[in-house]
């Protein structure tokens, strides 16, 4: 058992853990995608550097600095995060660990794949999340875009819901998974037709086929997909929280990119200290 997991190793999520693991809570650190930071050729804007310093170099001796001071720090794809009232359920296709506090800070990923009829069809068939929605297409057809680990969590969610579920992968590699009623498309996709719902997936090649609803999970989780499944309150894919850091979910806290404004490091750096003081405090007064 942790006391607190941060899911993001970027300024935010490494600044939280450096002082959560200073205040004697043990620390667990997961990622798995390259965070954006590392896209920044060059960062003269942020204290402390007179010549300026590479995003790479501030992402990778952001997370060197955590594991010198004892924060667990482990590359791992986070799938599913379970709210059981007292702990945190953190699932990765390595492992499950459960934690007192949970703070997001994975950024604002926009996994949003460029397919026609997407954003048509939103809230008419187009989903972002099997637990939330999963129930409305019970004995259903429905079908799953991507290809990866979080894919294959969604499809699992889906499985005992809906009649059947087929994974279209988009022109990606196929994942692995055993079902009787999964079935895989690997053609690339065109577009997705309705009348006034979903009713098809046409592919680039002209063949279709016929579904009732759609959920998106290209790529990895983020903070917003995970802030949505727990019933955290989002507002235009940003993470709602207050001065505290403190979402609406008592003992959910996040920082950085995913709560919008400013996308700064300064901005994330600051967030990631407020948020860890305060799980400290909450872990402390509760």
């Amino acid at each position: 058992m942790y006391d607190v997991i941060i899911i993001g190793a970027g300024p935010a999520g490494i600044t939280a853990s450096l002082y959560t693991q200073r205040g004697n809570l043990k620390t667990l650190v997961l990622y798995n995608e390259k965070s954006g930071l590392e896209k920044a050729e060059h960062i003269e804007n942020y204290y402390g550097f007179e010549n300026g310093i590479s995003g790479e170099s501030l992402y990778k001796t952001g997370i060197k600095q955590a594991k010198n001071i004892g924060v667990d720090v482990k590359k791992e794809e986070v799938t599913k995060i379970e709210n059981n009232v007292d702990t945190f359920k953190v699932i990765t296709p390595k492992g499950e660990y459960d934690s007192k506090v949970l703070i997001l800070s994975t950024g604002n990923k926009k996994n949003k794949p460029k397919i026609k009829g997407i954003e048509k069809f939103e809230g008419k068939g187009v989903s972002y999340c099997a637990i939330c929605d999963g129930f409305f297409f019970r004995n259903r057809s429905v079908s799953v875009v991507g290809s990866g680990n979080y894919a294959v969590s969604e499809t699992n969610e889906l499985i005992n819901i809906a009649n059947d579920v087929t994974i279209l992968t988009n022109g990606d590699k196929a994942p692995e998974i055993r079902a009787d009623n999964v079935s895989i498309d690997t053609k690339e996709i065109d577009e997705i037709v309705g009348e006034n719902r979903v009713q098809r997936v046409k592919f680039k090649d002209g063949s279709e086929i016929a579904t009732d609803g759609i959920f998106i999970a290209q790529g990895v989780a983020g903070s917003a997909d995970f802030a949505k499944k727990l019933g955290i309150i989002t507002k235009k894919d940003n993470i709602v929280v207050n001065d505290d850091m403190e979402t609406n979910i008592k003992g959910i806290f996040a920082c950085g990119d995913c709560t919008g404004g400013l996308l700064q490091v300064s901005k994330a750096v600051y967030e990631g200290a407020k948020a860890g003081l305060q799980a400290i405090k909450y872990i402390r007064k509760k």
